[in-house]
């Protein structure tokens, strides 16, 4: 069950119990989701469609790598069916190594570089995470590519997540640490599938997000979607290709900085004021980039979009990071 500020809409086929999956059909939103908000004022045509098909594309790709996954079918032209898991909140009762049938509350972030605008930078300037975290030896710059990816966790069901420590995440998760070990090794897979048809386009994947449950046997299976634009940072000439580009508006505006003293000081997410709605011209060239990465990523025309780097040319002239 996603939260209540995600951007797809839930509907339920058949709910799931303590020993039998259900089932479920995700619709993809144009609705964007950045720092911590709900929905952000603005809506990005073509946004749930082209992220609904990447999504369905990948999970195809990743299953013919032998990844398990919740995907059950493609529902044109946005919805995408899956297995439905239990929804367990460990603040309810800690989860075991032998529970069955449920969501992981996990973010699993792994990252191979680290661009512009990554949550790695602003931590260690700020003194919330050193190198040494996450097997560095020194302060990373803006481009830095790592030797071998970085896994971090963050927590998935708390109202604000946090990031929390591998052993936090084995306890929060309720995994063994052979579960553990399991869960990263498919992590790396995944990453390593998305990261091979990013470089094949001529894309970087420099970061990604996936998310875990554990079905009817207690095996681990990807959940939600995996190196879509709203979670992987894809880069195209130095250029993010996806919702880094609403990102690098907002904290333009000191945006980012509010929300994280607002975070800081327990401020109740719905007291917080609605940013200013987007530019015109830059809503409409997310979709159009939204639209014409879709159709390079799965090879298929269904817009007749422009080539990607033409729009992220344009784009680049009118956002913070391009001036």
């Amino acid at each position: 069950m996603p939260k209540s500020f995600s951007t797809k809409n839930l509907r339920v086929l058949r709910e799931p119990t303590g020993d039998r999956a259900g089932a479920g059909v995700f619709e993809f939103t144009d609705d964007y989701s950045i720092f911590h908000f709900g929905k952000l004022p603005d809506a990005i045509p073509g946004k749930g469609e082209s992220s609904c098909r990447i999504a369905v594309f990948n999970f195809e790709m990743l299953a013919a790598e032998g990844v398990r996954s919740h995907y059950l079918g493609f529902r044109p032209p946005r919805g995408m069916e899956f297995t439905l898991l239990r929804r367990l909140d460990p603040a309810v009762r800690p989860l075991r190594p032998d529970d069955v049938n449920h969501l992981v509350p996990l973010q699993v972030i792994f990252r191979n570089t680290i661009p512009p605008g990554s949550s790695v930078l602003r931590r260690i300037e700020l003194g919330r995470l050193t190198p040494a975290d996450i097997g560095l030896d020194a302060a990373p710059g803006p481009g830095t590519v790592l030797s071998r990816p970085v896994i971090e966790y963050t927590t998935k069901l708390e109202e604000i997540d946090r990031f929390i420590t591998r052993p936090e995440a084995g306890a929060v998760g309720g995994l063994s640490d052979d579960q553990l070990t399991r869960l990263e090794a498919v992590t790396r897979l995944v990453d390593e599938v998305i990261t091979a048809h990013a470089e094949h386009l001529g894309l970087v994947h420099a970061d990604g997000k996936v998310e875990f449950g554990r079905d009817d046997s207690g095996e681990l299976v990807l959940v939600d979607h995996a190196g879509t634009p709203d979670e992987a940072r894809l880069l195209l000439d130095g250029h993010h290709v996806g919702k880094q580009v609403m990102r690098d508006h907002y904290a333009d505006t000191g945006l980012q900085g509010q929300v994280e003293d607002w975070v800081r000081s327990g401020r109740p997410r719905e007291t917080w004021p609605a940013p200013d709605p987007l530019p015109r011209e830059l809503v409409e060239l997310a979709g159009e980039m939204y639209r014409s990465l879709c159709e390079l990523w799965t090879g298929t025309r269904i817009w007749g979009a422009r080539d990607l780097d033409k729009v992220m040319d344009r784009l680049a002239s009118i956002t913070p990071a391009g001036r």
